[in-house]
């Protein structure tokens, strides 16, 4: 049966038309075309079948998995503010205590989340984010769980970006859920990129919207089956390039010219090399019997 390319709802933001001026049946996938992509994306295979070569990946990838998991949300949380170091993160019970406290908290609950949700992803991605909100906010408050309504404010200090509409969020989030549903050929990590951008762009909840772009951006990458065993937190290298290559690399993509987007998809695409790099190192130190 021949697909046909979902709408990307209106208002349509600037990548929204990027994607539809493609004239293509599959428009993730026509964004591998975009300058800088292709390369990214095979530097990203190559990097991800490296490290799932290693020796110490078959008999030990469940501690490898578990220790991706608590650097990619240490990683998360420090582009949202919590800066820990990785061993206070690990040795913390308690997340309830101020606000960074709480943030490391939310990024530990959603990277323990992501994994139950892949199945549930291309089916109802937007129920997956719906979950994703109310596990990171961690009460079921008003709010919570839901895309904002006209007059609620939105508490994302990393992103300074001018805030769409709720009107413009639920057509653009409709039109994102079509396109994940319908499938395609999209590298996973054009797709993945591509999620991120979009949920920080519209940062359809009053709190954690990049707690859970990020966390949706993982789920890609693992769902997909480039990361199947969840081992190469992008969430990493976001955090090791710095907050200001990110919102560079953002600004790139909300500006919606073909070299933005394909820069900012680039950026996702050193991340999880560099999330890559973290678990060769943790392989490389449990076979040395140091971790």
């Amino acid at each position: 049966m021949k697909k046909t390319t979902p709408s990307w709802g209106r208002p349509a933001g600037r990548v929204a038309s990027l994607l539809m001026s493609t004239h293509a049946s599959d428009p993730l996938a026509a964004l591998g075309s975009l300058p800088g992509v292709a390369d990214a994306v095979d530097s990203v295979r190559k990097a991800v079948d490296r490290v799932y070569g290693h020796r110490v990946m078959r008999r030990r990838s469940n501690e490898i998995s578990s220790e991706a998991a608590l650097r990619g949300a240490r990683g998360s949380a420090a582009l949202s503010g919590a800066d820990w170091a990785l061993e206070e993160v690990r040795r913390r019970t308690d997340f309830g205590s101020d606000a960074e406290a709480r943030t490391v908290g939310a990024a530990l609950r959603l990277g323990a989340e992501a994994g139950q949700l892949l199945s549930i992803w291309r089916q109802s991605p937007l129920r997956v984010l719906a979950r994703l909100h109310l596990v990171a906010a961690g009460d079921p408050g008003e709010s919570v769980g839901r895309p904002r309504l006209d007059g609620e404010t939105v508490d994302e200090p990393l992103v300074e970006a001018p805030l769409p509409t709720p009107a413009e969020v639920a057509g653009r989030l409709d039109g994102l859920a079509e396109l994940i549903v319908a499938g395609g050929e999209a590298p996973a990590l054009v797709t993945a990129a591509v999620v991120h951008g979009e949920l920080l762009a519209l940062r359809p909840f009053t709190t954690h919207n990049g707690l859970v772009a990020r966390a949706a951006e993982r789920i890609v990458l693992v769902g997909s089956g480039l990361d199947p065993k969840a081992i190469c937190p992008a969430e990493v290298g976001h955090a090791e390039q710095g907050r200001a290559a990110y919102l560079a690399a953002f600004e790139g993509y909300l500006s919606g010219t073909p070299e933005g987007v394909g820069g900012w998809i680039a950026h996702c695409g050193r991340s999880v090399e560099l999330g890559v790099r973290e678990s060769t190192a943790v392989c490389e130190a449990l076979q040395r019997g140091a971790a």
